[in-house]
């Protein structure tokens, strides 16, 4: 049988720029590797189905088959690990045959004392890719092509290419490789043999054996580098990265071992990369920097390393040092292999990379908070683009464009492309299209060339921007006058569930052929053996217990996480769906479906997910706690999301921690610290215009809720209707439905009922167009709230507003909202001439009991002092004078406490 048969490999690959090198350079690490693999592929005298001695199954000799594949795909470190490392990694397949392997292992290399021990131990190697006399090809054990037959093969080669003064200086390297785990290793550790006598015997004769060797080849031989090999023979570094002293100098004398394959360098770095984006305040920023500059120093060829200094520097929010490792990338490498092109094989134009470089620079602007500057490199990216007939790096530029105009607010008298690239003189009209019709046509045209050339990636991610748009704005045509004109002015939710959807499909087109290949990054390898050490203490701390019986040997070879070998862009697009549905969710107002695709995120793509994202789908689950178990419950999940994303390096986690504070604040009546976190909302947006646009609407609606709690309505209504106009400028229509919705609030509370009206109909207008349900639900009542406030005559009219919006609100409203609609709807029966409480009183208590237990959660004093009234005034009715004077007794403690508020700097603990 052929184990791991079709599994290519890329070190065939790796080198083909090499000239006439080798394709690997031969170490004692990858001699020790290649030992492994002769003892797991010996050539068989018994059935397939037997397995080879020492195995004792054939699970236990699979296992060994995926620890060396694992081996040589592992991206862990830039450098290859000890002899230490190597056997402690090798116990956990070991154990089952006390030691056999590691013994072998050792005893082979030390052996190895002179160029012929070196020929004879390649020789034998070629037998394992050979079939036996007489055999037929079927018969072989390994396959030639497969990942293992490669790495054989290259090493062959390489020992073939050798010199003499090359072979001499690989056997002083062995020496070296072998005398690092000298006196860190014990063959014999647990229960591998019955006496201290027969472990001291074994132990004696070994190091006797070593010892020759060491005395023989361990003078003699210099350590710089010979003829026809690579200067990176001998590096001396740091085993990982971040296991050194930031204030030391490497030093020469300490750590001989050697680089990885230039396949698995690349693998490491974009592991790096990885880190960088879902955890970057775990990162240091000296010692990282030291560590690349070092990678840098021993592989010049590795341009990448500055293109991860230049991540580094953009995690920690540093512009120039950002900017300077940017242009050095550029200035070195001329951008190669940052940007996927077409999986077509036949590409008969070569593009520049000069447009790669003004993408990259357009982004770092936008990161940064430069629109101006963004606009205008991406512009030329544009241009050099088409000039170029660079189509691939056309649809990430048109891409990266649509992202930006959606992140950053742009009014509508500005210009985003000026003449001659206008978007609207491109579509023959008389007049420029505005912004929102520029993103819809720069989106449309991204995906329709993504589409084209197969970038499924950017296919991925322009169906999650379309299906942003489409939630956020009313797609009009171009054309809007004449008899067939379109008179549907609302957003469909249809589309955005097709986009989202469509979006999705990124995880289907993965393992296809050329997609599945070209993400081959090693990331599963390197958690595989990382999870195998877990497992290896696990097993042995149980096969130490007497009388301990495995059945299976692959019970003990569990994992605590299994890796995925799905890259992680991919996951990272899959993922982004899911959260934009809740995202998508939250605005048509339906709590448990946003609680369940948050869920799903969080579960399914929590390890693949960066930093951000997955900080803002712990914001999602802690806000739906906060609407319907209250603080006390949303503040303990938000403890353990800061331990896991501390607020002072998360935007999310410090925005909702205020968020939360400015709520319970003026829920409590503490107006004082309420208007201290508004001023801090204002600190954390920048002062540049357009730029952090939705923090600073959220800023300004908190401002006006604060002097409306205040009741100073002349100076909500200002910030309001500057808010309103803002909102308006950059066409925020969903936004624009909660400002209007505010100022009813403002006319209703300064008993200016009449100019609230057209307020709360233009704001349920905008509810309606977005398909905003809950919010309309919100609207309607507050519409209800108004025309009861016009008079008793109305009462009639509120009853069937409230009515319309039980449904909805009851359904998906928090405790906040229900409360509210069971007061007003207590307020229409006792205002309703018609009704009486005698014949009907649980019309009216059972309302204000459900809203008084809901605000007790919340400590919503004033809402709450308006319940315990009601309550009061239905009981005077029934003639129950104990109960009322209990709800007035109620009544006078909320009141007071919104009068006279106590242990105001309480509301800022948590």
């Amino acid at each position: 049988m052929n184990v791991f048969a079709g599994v290519r490999s890329a070190a065939g690959a790796e080198h083909k720029d090499a000239g006439g090198e080798a394709l690997l350079e031969l170490t004692p690490h990858r001699m020790a590797v290649c030992h492994l693999v002769q003892v797991f592929a010996p050539q068989q005298e018994g059935g397939p189905a037997t397995p080879p001695f020492p195995f004792e199954s054939v699970a236990h000799h699979n296992r060994l088959g995926l620890f060396l594949f694992s081996l040589t795909r592992s991206c862990e470190d830039f450098l290859e690990p000890p002899l230490e490392e190597l056997l402690r990694q090798l116990k956990a397949v070991d154990d089952l045959v006390n030691g056999w392997l590691c013994e072998q292992l050792t005893t082979t290399l030390s052996g190895l004392i002179s160029p012929d021990d070196l020929f004879n131990f390649f020789d034998k190697l070629r037998g394992v890719l050979t079939s036996p006399e007489g055999a037929s090809v079927e018969d072989e054990f390994l396959d030639p092509n497969s990942q293992l037959g490669v790495y054989l093969r290259c090493c062959i080669l390489a020992f073939n290419s050798m010199t003499f003064e090359g072979v001499c200086h690989l056997l002083s390297n062995l020496v070296a490789y072998c005398n690092s785990a000298e006196t860190a290793y014990d063959l014999a550790e647990d229960e591998d043999f019955n006496s201290e006598m027969e472990m001291s015997d074994l132990m004696d004769a070994d190091i006797g054996v070593r010892a020759g060797v060491f005395d023989k080849y361990g003078q003699g031989y210099a350590t710089e580098s010979h003829m026809g090999e690579s200067s990176s023979s001998f590096i001396h570094a740091p085993m990982s990265l971040h296991d050194f002293d930031e204030d030391k100098i490497f030093k020469a004398d300490e750590n001989p071992t050697c680089l990885r394959s230039r396949w698995q360098l690349e693998a490491y770095l974009n592991q790096q990369a990885d880190i960088l984006e879902k955890d970057p305040s775990s990162v240091p920023l000296n010692s990282f920097n030291a560590t690349m500059t070092q990678l840098q120093t021993l592989a010049p060829e590795l341009h990448r390393v500055q293109f991860l200094q230049h991540l580094n520097a953009l995690s920690h929010d540093d512009y120039v040092s950002a900017l300077d490792n940017l242009h050095r990338y550029f200035d070195y490498s001329a951008g190669q292999g940052l940007f996927s092109r077409s999986l077509s094989a036949n590409q008969d134009i070569i593009v520049g990379k000069y447009e790669s470089a003004l993408l990259s620079l357009g982004s770092l602007h936008c990161y940064f908070g430069h629109p101006k500057k963004a606009l205008e490199a991406f512009t030329e990216a544009v241009r050099v683009s088409q000039m170029n007939n660079d189509d691939s790096c056309l649809a990430y530029i048109l891409g990266a464009i649509s992202n930006l105009l959606s992140k950053i607010g742009i009014s509508s008298t500005v210009g985003i492309i000026g003449s001659p690239y206008s978007l609207g003189n491109n579509s023959g009209l008389g007049t420029p299209l505005s912004i929102q019709q520029q993103l819809l046509v720069l989106l449309k045209r991204s995906l329709k060339r993504a589409d084209m050339l197969k970038l499924t990636s950017l296919i991925s991610f322009d169906h999650i921007s379309l299906a942003k748009f489409d939630l956020k704005h009313v797609q009009r045509p171009l054309v809007s006058f004449g008899p067939n004109a379109s008179t549907k002015l609302r957003t469909c939710p249809a589309d955005v569930c097709m986009n989202l959807r469509l979006s999705s499909h990124v995880l289907s087109d993965f393992g296809t052929g050329d997609l599945s290949t070209s993400h081959d990054n090693g990331s599963f390898s390197t958690s595989w053996l990382r999870n195998l050490s877990a497992a290896s203490s696990s097993w042995c701390s149980s096969s130490a217990k007497p009388g301990k019986q495995i059945v299976n040997d692959f019970d003990s070879f569990h994992f605590n996480a299994q890796p995925s070998p799905i890259p992680t862009s991919v996951l990272q697009l899959a993922g982004s769906a899911y959260l934009m549905r809740a995202t998508a969710w939250e605005h048509y107002g339906s709590a448990p479906m946003v609680r369940m695709n948050a869920l799903v995120y969080t579960t399914c793509f929590a390890d693949a997910a960066s930093s951000p994202e997955l900080s803002l789908a712990y914001v999602k689950l802690i806000q739906q706690l906060v609407v319907f178990k209250g603080y006390s419950v949303a503040f303990g999940a938000l403890k353990l999301a800061e331990e896991k994303f501390p607020s002072s390096t998360n935007p999310h986690i410090q925005l909702l921690k205020m968020q939360l504070l400015h709520d319970r604040a003026l829920h409590r009546g503490h107006l004082r610290v309420a208007q201290q976190i508004c001023d801090e909302f204002g600190v954390l947006s920048s002062s540049v215009s357009g730029v952090d646009i939705e923090l600073k609407t959220e800023a300004s609606l908190r401002h006006a809720r604060t002097l409306l709690a205040a009741k100073q309505f002349s100076q909500a209504a200002v910030v309001a209707n500057s808010l309103f106009s803002t909102c308006y400028n950059y066409n925020m229509q969903v936004e624009n439905a909660s400002v209007l919705l505010l100022l009813a609030e403002i006319h209703k509370k300064s008993d200016n009922a009449v100019l609230g009206l057209p307020y709360a109909l233009a704001s349920q207008s905008f509810c309606k167009s977005f398909n905003l349900d809950l919010l309309e639900a919100s609207a309607t009542l507050t519409l209800a709230e108004l025309w009861l406030a016009l008079g008793s005559s109305h009462a009639k009219r509120a009853l069937s507003l409230v009515y319309q919006s039980l449904p909805m609100i009851l359904g998906h409203g928090g405790l906040e909202l229900r409360a509210r609609a069971h007061i007003v709807l207590a307020k229409c029966y006792l205002t309703d001439p018609e009704y009486s409480v005698s014949e009907d009183p649980c019309a009216v208590l059972d309302p204000l009991n459900q809203a008084a237990e809901d605000l007790q959660v919340l400590e919503y004093h004033d809402m709450a002092a308006e319940a315990y009234y009601l309550k009061a005034m239905a009981y005077n009715h029934l003639g129950k004078e104990g109960e009322r004077e209990e709800a007035a007794a109620r009544f006078k403690e909320h009141v007071t406490a919104v009068e006279n508020p106590r242990d105001e700097e309480a509301s800022l603990a948590y």
